[in-house]
């Protein structure tokens, strides 16, 4: 038996930005627990993003982050036999998550010569409304679009 809900955990602001964001997508991008190499690569990134659009690194993340996290996706339902993609309105945590999820993903999917360069390419197109994460985003918008009769089958 369950004994009740996990608390809450507190996630403490990045240093330089003090962005809870940002702590967050550097978690998502750390691999084996190398936390400060995945900052560096974050905030170099923010530099190339600096050097070619001449704009704050921060806000071209934080205009990516306001593009490409989802407004609605689909949930699985099963009712009577059948399964119906549901269309449900996101939690604000889980597209936070989803935005890092995707952009990390189509980042590593790119052909520049290190994580830095990739991560401020694909900042910059969802800062643009371009790019494979917005692609991803839209694809999702779609799916819900197109099963927007199933929305009475709520959880």
């Amino acid at each position: 038996m369950r004994k009740g809900k996990a608390p809450k955990r507190f996630i403490q602001p990045d240093i330089k930005y003090s962005d809870v964001a940002i702590t967050k997508f550097v978690n998502a991008l750390m691999k084996e627990g190398k936390k400060s190499k995945a900052y560096a690569i974050l905030y170099k990134a923010f530099d190339i993003i600096e050097e070619k659009t001449k704009k704050n690194g921060h806000e071209v993340f934080q205009k990516a982050l306001e593009k490409v996290t989802p407004m609605i996706e689909v949930k699985s339902r099963r009712m009577r036999g059948a399964t119906y993609q549901v269309p449900i309105e996101t939690r604000p945590e889980r597209k936070v998550y989803l935005f890092n999820k995707w952009m990390i993903h189509s980042a590593r999917k790119r052909n520049e010569k290190s994580m830095s360069l990739k991560l401020a390419a694909e900042f910059i197109a969802a800062s643009q409304g371009e790019g494979a994460a917005m692609k991803k985003k839209n694809e999702v918008y779609k799916v819900a679009q197109s099963n927007k009769s199933f929305s009475h089958f709520k959880f």
